[in-house]
């Protein structure tokens, strides 16, 4: 159910990929017409480029903005329109509209409100706005099916929680296949990358996803995406299962560094984690419960966590009970280890054998107890 799980894209670029990201830039121009728009208004292009959210912002005259600026490739934004009048009352929710960026002149046409714009001149948001209504009735449904599920957690129903699951993991399924269809048949689509990160979520399925990637036109695998892609899938070669954990120094809540290392001769979980991800403190008491059940029989537990703020990173092991390891060096998603690994989603995990090498991956609920039976027998 990965629907549910808190993926979030890694903030921080690695640093040889950022410096060749500026290579090639070839400027945009965004021209929009609110054609029923008589008050002063602002509109803000947010675009995240590189790990960094960038915002500009321009006025609207006569129903008139325009924006410039440079794109090394076809990049997701949103427009925001703000009406600057203080007698007109706030409107409810965000006037937003999400476009994909592409080299050229793009054109925005709407009447009150950019949310409902005609956007021309970008082959991406074409092939972008083809997708989504490919994608139309299984996202309405997983938004109608997310909502039922919140309100069984809401209310304890872990039963009602259960019988859901199978859904999401059908709806899952069928969003995939729409998206490896659409790759399938325009594997030179500007927004191939994109949709590629979105089929391979979180955890990198290496036999699946590396041939798909190859298969994608030779311009887009050369990208900064695409570059960035192919460094991700190089590093779920080095996590991948049956691979030898990568070692790693890092201060626990003390400040005394510790290494993987120190713990060979044991199976180990190491975890991902942080105070504020609501996914992993939920999960923290199936953890707890497995250390408390196999600690004395050969197993150790070592969260790290992508906190920034210590105060609450120390609060939240308090709070959740966690009697084992915690490190961090509290850089938030630029986290050494990390990075190292590869981890763009939390809460993730990793299983360690006795001799260092990776024996399985993001063990929830009460998998990992099974895992454990089944090696400390």
């Amino acid at each position: 159910m990965k629907s549910l799980m808190m993926a979030v894209a890694l903030l921080a670029p690695m640093v040889l990929l950022a410096q060749e990201k500026w290579k090639g830039e070839q400027a945009f121009t965004i021209q929009g017409t609110v054609t029923a728009l008589q008050k002063p208004a602002k509109v803000y292009l947010n675009v995240k480029r590189y790990g960094d959210n960038t915002l500009d912002s321009a006025e609207v005259k006569d129903g008139q903005f325009s924006f410039a600026g440079k794109l090394a490739e076809p990049t997701l934004a949103n427009l925001y329109l703000k009406v600057l009048d203080p007698e007109m009352p706030e409107r409810k929710g965000c006037d937003v509209l999400t476009v994909f960026l592409d080299k050229g002149n793009i054109t925005l046409t709407a009447e009150d409100s950019i949310s409902h714009a005609v956007v021309k001149g970008s082959v991406a948001n074409n092939d972008y706005l083809q997708l989504n209504n490919l994608l139309k009735d299984v996202n309405k449904r997983l938004d109608e099916l997310e909502k039922q599920y919140r309100q069984a957690y809401m209310a304890e129903d872990e039963e009602g929680m259960k019988r859901m699951e199978p859904q999401f993991d059908e709806l899952e399924a069928r969003k995939k296949q729409v998206m490896a269809d659409f790759l399938k048949n325009n594997s030179n689509s500007p927004i191939g990358l994109y949709i590629l990160n979105k089929y391979a979520d979180y955890d990198i399925n290496l036999t699946e996803i590396e041939p798909m990637f190859n298969k994608l036109s030779r311009h887009l695998r050369n990208t900064p995406s695409g570059k960035e892609f192919a460094a991700g899938l190089d590093k779920a070669k080095k996590t991948a299962v049956g691979q030898p954990a990568m070692d790693f120094d890092q201060p626990d809540k003390d400040g005394k560094n510790v290494t993987l290392a120190s713990y060979k001769g044991k199976y180990v979980l190491i975890g991902f984690w942080a105070s504020w991800c609501g996914p992993c403190r939920a999960e923290n008491p199936n953890v707890l419960k497995a250390y408390s059940r196999f600690r004395d029989r050969g197993f150790d537990v070592v969260s790290i966590s992508l906190d920034e703020k210590k105060e609450k990173w120390l609060a939240a092991i308090q709070a959740d009970n966690l009697a084992w390891t915690q490190l961090s060096d509290l850089k938030g998603w630029r986290n050494a280890v990390a990075e190292k690994y590869g981890i763009k989603a939390i809460p993730q995990n990793l299983l360690i054998d006795p001799n260092g090498n990776i024996i399985a991956k993001n063990l929830r609920g009460d998998a990992l107890e099974r895992k454990l039976e089944e090696v400390l027998k």
